[in-house]
Parts: C-alpha cells; sequence; structure tokens
C-alpha cells in the first residue's frame, strides 16, 4: 500500500479541537499549562511525567465523537479513527505530536523511552499513535512486538483502525497479524486495509487453519474467507463449494460475496446458480460489513 504523507501539524490541532470539545475545564486548564511549559522549557523528563500523569488530570471518559472532526482526521490520515478511545488515551496521542522531529535519533530515543516505561494503557496510547509519529520505519519491530503481546488493549490497538500495520510491516508480520486476531477473535472488518493486504501465503495459511477447525468440530469466522478472494483455485475452491452448500445462511452469503469478488471462473459459475444473492449484493444489501454485524447479533 501506498505511504501517506501527514501534515502533523494539522493533525495536532484537530485531535486538540476535539479534546476541546469533551467539555472537560480541568483537562483542558491542565493541559494548557503542561503545552505551554512544553514549549517554553522542552525537557524529557517533564514530557514523560505528562504523559504519565494524564489520567489523573483527564480521567477515563469515553471521547465523544465530533462528525466535522472525525471525517477532518480521516481526510488528514485514511483508516484512522479514535474509535472507542478514552480521553486519556487521546490527550496522550496528541502530547506525542510535541515531540521535537527535526533529530532523529532524539526523536527516536524519546519514543523508545515512553515505550520501555510504559503500562498497559500507556502502551495502548503508543500503539494507538503508531500512524503518527515521524520516522515509521522505525517503528515495525515495536508493531511486531506488539501483534505478540497476550494484552487485549494493546492488541486492539495495533489491529483496529489503525493504518500503520497495512502501510508499514512487511508480509510475515502482517500475516501475523491478521492469524493473531483470529486466534484472538477481534473483528476482522475493523482491521484496516485487510483486504488490499491479502496475499497467497495468507490465503494459504487461511485454508489451512480452516481445515484444522472443521477437524476439532470448531466454527470458522466466515469473514476470514475474504482473504482468498483473488487467490482461488482447484485447491481451495472446494472450501468456497462447501459454503455455498452450508446450511447456515451468513456462510452461503459469505461465499457470494468471494465469488463475485473473484475473477475466478468457477466462482463466477456458482454465483450464477443464485442470482439474487448477486441483486443483493451489487444494490450494497450484502456486504462484509453486513456479514460483521450479522456474527455480532449472533
Amino acid at each position: 500500500m501506498t505511504a501517506y504523507v501527514i501534515d502533523h501539524e494539522n493533525v495536532k490541532a484537530l485531535l486538540g479541537q476535539l479534546i476541546q470539545q469533551q467539555e472537560n475545564a480541568r483537562a483542558i486548564d491542565w493541559l494548557q499549562q503542561r503545552q505551554e511549559l512544553q514549549q517554553t522549557a522542552p525537557l524529557t523528563r517533564d514530557f514523560l511525567q505528562t504523559f504519565t500523569a494524564m489520567p489523573r488530570f483527564t480521567g477515563k471518559q469515553p471521547v465523544k465523537p465530533v462528525t466535522e472532526i472525525m471525517e477532518a482526521l480521516e481526510k488528514a490520515i485514511p483508516g484512522f479513527f479514535v474509535y472507542d478511545w478514552t480521553l486519556d488515551r487521546l490527550a496522550r496521542v496528541w502530547w506525542m505530536l510535541f515531540i521535537p522531529a527535526a533529530e532523529k535519533s532524539i526523536y527516536v530515543n524519546q519514543v523508545e523511552a515512553l515505550f520501555n516505561g510504559a503500562e498497559m494503557n500507556e502502551l495502548a496510547a503508543l500503539y494507538s499513535a503508531l500512524p503518527l509519529l515521524a520516522y515509521p520505519e522505525e517503528w515495525i519491530a515495536r508493531t511486531a512486538d506488539g501483534i505478540r503481546s497476550n494484552i487485549a488493549p494493546v492488541q486492539e490497538a495495533i489491529m483496529l483502525h489503525n493504518p500503520y500495520p497495512a502501510q508499514y510491516l512487511p508480509e510475515a508480520a502482517w500475516n501475523q497479524l491478521v492469524m493473531k486476531a483470529i486466534f484472538t477473535e477481534k473483528p476482522l472488518n475493523q482491521i484496516y486495509g485487510l483486504q488490499k493486504r491479502s496475499n497467497e501465503a495468507l490465503a494459504a495459511i487461511i485454508t489451512d487453519f480452516a481445515h484444522e477447525r472443521q477437524a476439532a468440530g470448531r466454527p470458522v469466522n466466515p469473514l476470514q474467507w475474504q482473504l482468498l478472494t483473488n487467490f482461488l483455485s482447484t485447491a481451495n475452491f472446494p472450501d468456497i463449494t462447501r459454503l455455498w452448500q452450508s446450511a447456515y445462511n451468513v456462510e452461503k452469503e459469505a461465499a457470494a460475496l468471494v465469488c463475485y469478488h473473484s475473477n475466478y471462473p468457477p466462482a463466477k459459475e456458482l454465483l450464477a446458480s443464485a442470482p439474487y444473492l448477486a441483486d443483493e449484493i451489487n444494490t450494497g444489501s450484502l456486504t462484509w460489513d453486513k456479514i460483521a454485524a450479522t456474527i455480532n447479533l449472533s
């Protein structure tokens, strides 16, 4: 995927506006004081203390979304959304944008110091900030470490509504992220770039994993089959045929979506046998998001 270029000052201003809209006078006053202090005397010690102290002064209430700001953030950084954040996480991510980035070694050392000393909620904020950090190639190994973590908030901060992994992770690390998301039952539809980063190796891993689950009599997440769309073959098409013949409607719908978006001739032939499903896909009433919603309701 093509890397994006970030206007950090614009993003900083947007996040600051979102903080202002949270109607928390104590938090706003304290953050203003810390910002002024950082601008007049940019000491690493004070920066770290502010980052750590955030929850005591901001609280942990959920961020109230503001449509105009959310849309502007999405335009500035495609895929970036402060999904299900608390005010302390929002403030910490905003605070990260005050680290001077002119000197790479100094910047990297300061960010690494935050990672090295972070507890769970601080780590979640740091990983949420990945799309905003300067020198993005420096955080690939950190991201891979986070994927291997067993801390759910850290996993979610990396995997869900975060454009950084799709933009920068190499194929092996990306595939590990997707499989870890499946193992830990994360909502796959909230992984940015899931379909664009699909690859032949991942399609093979997904198929083998599904066979293992089926052999053990365990269910398979229908959303994972979308990763086969561009890689259908004689080896894995029987899996789509099995879905098509499933007694569970959601599985047949998943098979229909794979067939619809695939260029594999047998897939087109299979879909032609149920034109009503093709019509639903054409009109937008059958999508992967719809399947995700169905699974969540069940």
